[in-house]
């Protein structure tokens, strides 16, 4: 698959847009078991992505990626900013404008193992990583009619920290408080992941 100019932006422009439609859902969520900053955070990294849009989109996938992430980490703020900011730049470190699935798949799993690190956190823990591990074995299978196994992987694994006690996070300090609500991390995972699949099925 060949990821140009205009895929890129289109790319960008899509995950930006789904994400900044739905903060309000995502402050929503964050006031239920957290800070309650989430959806704004998010906004104000992805309405940062959409204003550099076309210079981002004018480079090489590899290096807008990592422009991407270079925007969420100085944009974002609080625990987001650096766990999303990591999760691009990692992609962009392997990934060029022509990848295979194979390729992406491999660099998805490098850059979950980034932000693992980054986090200090696992997959069981009322996390993004509840949705991000899933989405990644569904990327590694490959096969018919992918990008909506991966919208509804992602948005399955979302509902499923629902009931969760978080483990790690400001969430955690709840205890079982925490249990009975959605990860606001994993929701806004499953969008971006909603997004990309969105344009993956356009591009095939």
């Amino acid at each position: 698959m060949m990821i140009d100019r205009q895929a890129r932006k289109l790319l960008f422009e899509t995950v930006a847009q789904r994400v900044i439609a739905c903060a309000d859902e995502l402050t929503d969520l964050d006031r239920a078991i957290g800070d309650g900053d989430h959806g704004a955070n998010m906004r104000r990294g992805f309405e940062a992505v959409l204003a550099a849009v076309d210079d981002l989109s004018a480079r090489n996938f590899g290096e807008s990626l990592k422009g991407v992430g270079t925007t969420l980490v100085m944009k974002v703020g609080g625990a987001s900013g650096p766990l999303y900011g990591t999760l691009f730049l990692s992609l962009g470190k392997s990934l060029d404008d022509e990848v295979s699935r194979e390729q992406v798949a491999d660099a998805f799993a490098a850059a979950v193992d980034a932000v693992k690190a980054r986090g200090k956190s696992d997959i069981g823990q009322k996390t993004m990583l509840d949705v991000l591990f899933p989405v990644l074995e569904v990327l590694r299978e490959g096969g018919d009619h992918l990008p909506s196994r991966l919208k509804e992987t992602a948005r399955a694994a979302a509902e499923k920290t629902i009931p969760m006690r978080a483990i790690r996070g400001r969430a955690s300090f709840l205890g079982e408080r925490s249990v009975g609500h959605m990860d606001p991390g994993a929701r806004s995972s499953a969008l971006i992941v909603d997004a990309v699949a969105d344009v993956m099925e356009g591009l095939a």
